[in-house]
């Protein structure tokens, strides 16, 4: 029996970021994030336990770099995509940080 899929929803600006990204990696990302609506782990995962409880970043990398999707599907209602971005250094920087963490506060907020 097939499980019915989650829907993703972006927040803030995240689709516009996700829909810049080089298409090889739009492909990747677009794979893994049904593999999420699906109660799969995306292939390439980290916790993001900084940011918030059960967020999570996916890992992809590419030709033309290293890309990250910051979201949480702890949720039952659907998965939340909070950031999506081009990784430029080895630690995620301060700002992708802070930005998903917004983000991540502002969704809590909307669900009390």
């Amino acid at each position: 029996m097939a499980r019915v899929a989650k829907p993703v929803e972006f927040r803030g600006s995240s689709l516009e970021d996700l829909r810049a990204f080089p298409g090889d990696a739009r492909r990747i990302v677009g794979f893994q994030l049904d593999r999420v609506q699906h109660g799969e782990d995306p292939d390439d995962w980290k916790p993001m336990s900084s940011i918030g409880a059960g967020v999570r970043e996916i890992r992809v990398r590419v030709a033309d770099g290293a890309f990250r999707v910051i979201y949480v599907a702890k949720f039952s209602d659907a998965i939340y995509v909070l950031h999506c971005f081009q990784k430029k250094s080895q630690r995620t920087s301060k700002e992708d940080v802070a930005l998903a963490t917004r983000r991540y506060k502002q969704l809590l907020e909307e669900m009390r």
